[in-house]
């Protein structure tokens, strides 16, 4: 970019650029350019960007292009943009999560290499703007599935870079500020501008906007997301485990003869205990301590797979064989109908305190999920202990529910079968989870597909 300011009866002509267009306005013979270039690598290497600056006069009237001046090589600008602090770390837990992070600039290649490695991106090639208008779409699709630094960089080559990291099947997040970043921020899965110093155009094309300017601040929203995903996955888990035990007692005296275990006080009661565990204990988890050494799940992935599926069932199946044994050879003993549906749905609600220890994590022991803080289970936990004690020792509500009093020895059978779930849970966790992961590297073996660990 050149400016001229009027002197006298002429003018006096700045200008200023990449350090080879401004060589090029100077016509610098072959000695002085590379002479120049050896000093801009070393300026680079220490991280710098750097502009070339030079002037020129003129009489009379101004040209109509600024490569009619006559300029004079004044010397090099090194100016300092230093990394956040935050940003190898972050750089950092992208990669241990399986997020490639790429280096676009319309920098200097030397001054994108030495930032890079600051923030510990990986690979030693560096693609440049003029090296890429050589590649063909196919080659740069190829390209994109290892080159991590892209350097001197025009708007249209952005838009290329992102629509060949899609061809190649990845899902692009692209961040950018500025009016010529707009296009490849509107084509990416996940365009992120910068609140602060972004202008109205990248704000408007992006699907995130930062309010700090901060790369970490993409990585504590990548965590926020995976502990939301985790969540919800552990809160449909237990819907579906829960229900199973209930449905089959309930079923139970009409295919077998049994007494009635459930009147409408009894689902109120089990509601009153599923419903904030869902909406408030599965939501205040905090992230599983793996949560960002997880490879991306993909794309197709349904929130509630088969695996899912089918560990919710064995769940509630083990519930349901532990309480209906219970309420099938309780009368064998000498309790009474009463006495038996009190036995019994004290299991049930031991069963169903089980399951949520159980279920808060999918990778961590029990001793792990218990000891981790969640202040709303912490409230849950206890309104569900006492109110299952009231109903078990208040006459009026022990009456209210149709239950018969229980000796200390039988009262310790509903907690005896709540932790035999517990451990018997614990025990196939683990075993499930390896089955689980073989199985999906088969799978992936079999179409060939990477293994998403």
């Amino acid at each position: 970019m050149s400016q001229a300011w009027e002197a006298g009866k002429g003018w006096q002509i700045a200008a200023k650029g990449a350090p080879e267009a401004v060589a090029e306005l100077c016509r610098m013979d072959a000695v002085a350019l590379a002479r120049l270039t050896a000093q801009v690598d070393q300026m680079a290497g220490a991280g710098l960007r750097v502009l070339g600056v030079a002037e020129a006069a003129q009489e009379g009237s101004l040209p109509e292009d600024q490569r009619d001046f006559c300029f004079r090589f004044l010397g090099l600008v090194g100016l300092a943009d230093p990394l956040r602090a935050s940003v190898p770390a972050a750089v950092a837990q992208c990669r241990s999560a399986g997020i490639r992070v790429i280096m676009i600039t319309g920098d200097y290649p030397t001054t994108a290499q030495a930032i890079a490695t600051q923030a510990g991106l990986e690979g030693d090639r560096v693609i440049s703007g003029p090296e890429l208008e050589n590649l063909s779409d196919e080659d740069l699709a190829v390209a994109v599935r290892d080159v991590t630094i892209f350097a001197r960089i025009m708007r249209e080559q952005k838009l290329r870079i992102v629509t060949a990291l899609k061809a190649a099947g990845a899902v692009v997040a692209m961040t950018g500020d500025g009016v010529n970043d707009a296009p490849s921020l509107k084509a990416a899965h996940i365009g992120i501008a910068m609140g602060g110093r972004g202008t109205d155009v990248a704000r408007e094309a992006a699907s995130i906007v930062l309010l700090d300017d901060d790369f970490g601040s993409i990585v504590t929203t990548i965590r926020f997301g995976r502990r939301i995903y985790d969540n919800l996955r552990k809160a449909m888990s237990f819907i579906l485990a829960v229900h199973v035990p209930i449905a089959g007692l309930a079923l139970m005296p009409l295919l077998f003869g049994l007494p009635i275990l459930f009147g409408p006080v009894h689902i109120a009661f089990l509601e009153m205990v599923i419903d904030p565990v869902c909406a408030l204990v599965f939501e205040a988890e905090t992230e599983e301590d793996d949560v960002m050494t997880r490879r991306p799940r993909p794309p197709t992935e349904p929130l509630f797979s088969g695996p899912t599926i089918l560990w919710s069932l064995v769940q509630g199946v083990l519930v349901l064989g532990v309480t209906a044994a219970i309420f099938a050879l309780a009368p064998r003993y000498g309790l009474s109908t009463d006495q038996v549906r009190g036995m019994t749905f004290a299991a049930l609600v031991f069963g169903i305190v089980a399951l949520i220890l159980v279920d808060r994590s999918r990778s961590s022991s029990i001793l792990t999920a218990i000891t981790r803080p969640n202040r709303a289970l912490a409230v849950v936990l206890p309104i569900v202990g006492g109110l299952l004690g009231v109903i078990l020792f208040w006459p009026v509500a022990r009456d209210l529910f149709g239950f018969g009093a229980l000796d200390p020895a039988h009262l310790a059978v509903p907690l005896l079968a709540g932790l035999a779930v517990l451990v018997a849970l614990e025990v196939l966790k683990p075993i499930w989870a390896r089955a689980v992961q073989r199985n999906r590297v088969a799978l992936a073996l079999r179409s060939g597909k990477p293994v998403n660990h």
